[in-house]
């Protein structure tokens, strides 16, 4: 009698192979990618020569198969889209060509795909792209899709770093089978909706403490970080957006010594007006409040950066760039946007700097002239990627300047400026390895500082120092300019005191 629960075993495990497109067209593809046959085969697994032998006709079986033809549909996707990209089909109001997309009212970095692309949250075709990346808009799509038999098996993600096992910016190691870590994407959840991790952990330690201000206080710092990466998990939980959290890094993003620095130079300021008119002046230090909480409003990149040259910026990516600094003529007045860098010469820079150099060397500004670009490591990218975790902890801080919280605001504070201190090669925080993150967010900080410093300027104060990322010194009226407060948007007065030399003349 027939064995029918072996047949339909058999009927369950039977699938067709992938098809391949010709062997001509494989080899164009590649090449059009600039990927030699050596990386493609490295990351697949193969030889050199067992890549040529594809490309004259042979065809690859089983599992290499399946990833061969993934990177065959994902080449042929990104020439697509790059075609796309260039084709003159409609002009924005910055002179940027307009990509083959059509916008959907979804938010600013949803759009809707000409054809569909796999997602990058299930494998399965998707007609959206979030922030440049394919995805379903409901998480109940990807189920479905997963449930679903499957037309074409888009296959495992790889990558010219993925082989059995690659070290990550840490030196641990990531397996094949799971070369990232991805923070899921979910529907969005209104900041309203979330419950209050930070109060329930402030009442909590009081409790604990019987009262203690102090020892509440101590208890809540250093429990700072895993207490900010969940609350980063419940403000993700409202996003659209898919998250790499431990990505391959570049060597510039690396430390070159234990302890030692990568190559990004992030632009801090340490500036001092060289010369003051004759006389005695009074200069009011102002403290900028919350430097780090506003920095966290800043571009950045979702997924693991990839490799681009020429003297190109695309506003939609994110990341660091190898940048020639144009010549600085206001010195005398103005603090240099790169900071103060003694060695000339080309040098990596994050996003950050280069959109502020970018911006005042525009017809609105011209303050220099543009950077040139050589190359950059970069990622589809968006601004509000923290805007729901720095609204919670602003909320929080206002609360607690308002009702006279010390304990509040101290554990706030330790949060975000714990959050980004760690985000590179740390043993602090295991959640989120973003090294390219962390730069950025402290030269945004920076960026925000040479801005309040050009406002101070254009609003007739003389700026007499600017230094890290909340320090600004002043000569004039500067309450006509700044606020002054503990609010993030106002400023404390640091210190008051008099340089140059009264005028003794009759």
């Amino acid at each position: 009698m027939t064995d029918f629960g072996a047949i339909d075993a058999l009927l369950a495990g039977a699938r067709k192979e992938v098809p391949l497109p010709p062997a001509e067209e494989r080899r164009a593809l590649r090449e059009e990618l600039n990927v030699s046959r050596a990386q493609l085969a490295h990351a697949l697994g193969v030889s050199p020569s067992t890549v040529g032998g594809w490309e004259s006709g042979r065809d690859p079986g089983g599992e290499v198969r399946e990833k061969y033809a993934y990177f065959l549909e994902g080449a042929r996707t990104k020439l697509a889209a790059e075609t796309a990209e260039d084709t003159p089909i409609g002009e924005d109001q910055g002179g940027t060509p307009s990509i083959a997309v059509q916008s959907v009212d979804q938010g600013d970095d949803v759009d809707v795909l000409a054809a569909p692309q796999p997602c990058v949250l299930c494998g399965h075709p998707a007609g959206h792209q979030v922030a440049g990346f394919p995805q379903h808009m409901d998480p109940a799509e990807c189920e479905k899709a997963k449930a679903a038999p499957a037309t074409k098996d888009w296959g495992p993600k790889s990558s010219p770093h993925t082989e059995s096992q690659r070290p990550t910016s840490t030196g641990r190691q990531v397996s094949a089978a799971h070369p990232v870590k991805v923070v899921p994407v979910g529907r969005r959840l209104k900041t309203a909706d979330a419950p209050d991790l930070i109060g329930s952990a402030v009442a909590a330690a009081l409790a604990e403490h019987a009262g203690d201000l102090e020892a509440a206080t101590n208890a809540l710092v250093r429990r700072a970080i895993p207490d900010v990466m969940a609350l980063l998990d419940h403000s993700r939980k409202g996003g659209r957006y898919d998250v790499v959290a431990h990505p391959w890094l570049p060597d510039i993003l690396r430390k070159q010594s234990s302890r030692g620095a990568d190559q990004i130079w992030e632009a801090r300021p340490k500036w001092t007006r060289p010369e003051l008119p004759p006389g005695e002046h009074l200069v009011t230090a102002l403290d900028m409040n919350g430097a780090y909480l506003s920095a966290l409003k800043t571009h950045l990149p979702l997924g693991q950066l990839e490799h681009s040259t020429g003297n190109h910026h695309d506003r939609r990516r994110a990341g660091v760039h190898l940048i020639t600094p144009p010549d600085w003529d206001h010195d005398a007045y103005l603090p240099n946007p790169i900071g103060n860098r003694d060695e000339p010469g080309p040098l990596w820079v994050t996003e950050s700097t280069l959109r502020l150099l970018l911006r005042i060397s525009g017809p609105k500004y011209g303050l220099c002239d543009p950077p040139e670009i050589h190359e950059s490591w970069t990622s589809g990218a968006t601004e509000v990627l923290l805007e729901k975790l720095r609204v919670i902890l602003k909320e929080a801080r206002d609360r607690a300047i308002a009702e006279g919280d010390e304990v509040t605001l101290e554990y706030v504070k330790a949060m975000y400026s714990k959050f980004v201190s760690t985000l590179g090669e740390s043993n602090y925080n295991r959640e989120l390895y973003r090294a390219d993150w962390m730069h950025l967010i402290r030269s945004q900080a920076f960026a925000n500082l040479w801005w309040k410093a050009h406002r101070a300027y254009d609003e007739g104060l003389m700026v007499v120092r600017a230094m890290g990322t909340d320090e600004l010194h002043v000569i004039g009226d500067w309450g006509a300019v700044f606020p002054e407060g503990r609010g993030v948007t106002e400023v404390k007065i640091k210190d008051v005191y008099t340089i140059g030399t009264p005028d003794t003349a009759v």
